[in-house]
């Protein structure tokens, strides 16, 4: 008959893919005009025309009916099963790049959080020389608050620590 083409749209896309629902469309509802109240005499007047038979000149002429060339049932049919085929075939692509895309923002957040704590990790505290001693002489000066002579054994000791460490600092790491 003759070469028919089809045009994939959204729109058909969306209807294929929700079963071949067809939308009904709801008919408009003409309201009558309703003319103002007329007099009597008017409408006497209107109701004689109304009676009285219109001339032959003025029915309307009819169109002849136009007839749409039926199309072909195998065609559109097979048209369909391959746009039903590539839109499937593109809803599994669209899953597989889905999956794609979640192993890589998975590997992403796990390399953002090595980063994180490799660059703000906090580096372990060094032990504070002769701490014994130094809580030892202030303990003492702390019991005995009247006669701090007494600690001055402890003290002496913690001073020699505390010589005795800066000794084995090395001048580079000062």
């Amino acid at each position: 008959m003759g070469d028919y083409s089809i045009q994939i749209t959204p729109k058909l896309i969306n209807q294929l893919a929700q079963g071949n629902e067809k939308r009904k469309r709801k008919a408009k509802r003409t309201k009558p005009k309703v003319s103002p109240p007329q007099n009597n005499a008017d409408q006497a007047r209107t109701h004689r025309d109304a009676e009285k038979p219109k001339p032959v000149a003025e029915l309307p002429t009819q169109t002849p009916p136009f007839f749409f060339p039926i199309p072909q049932r195998g065609a559109p049919n097979t048209e369909l099963e391959s746009i039903k085929s590539v839109l499937k075939e593109s809803e599994k692509v669209l899953e597989k790049v889905e999956r794609q895309e979640k192993n890589i923002v998975d590997e992403v957040t796990e390399r953002a959080k090595d980063l994180r704590e490799k660059e703000f990790k906090i580096p372990e505290p060094k032990p504070m020389p002769c701490s014994s001693d130094h809580e030892a002489w202030k303990k003492c000066y702390e019991e005995n608050v009247g006669n701090p002579l007494i600690c001055s054994g402890l003290v002496m000791r913690f001073q020699d620590c505390a010589r005795w460490s800066r000794q084995q600092v090395s001048p580079a790491q000062k």
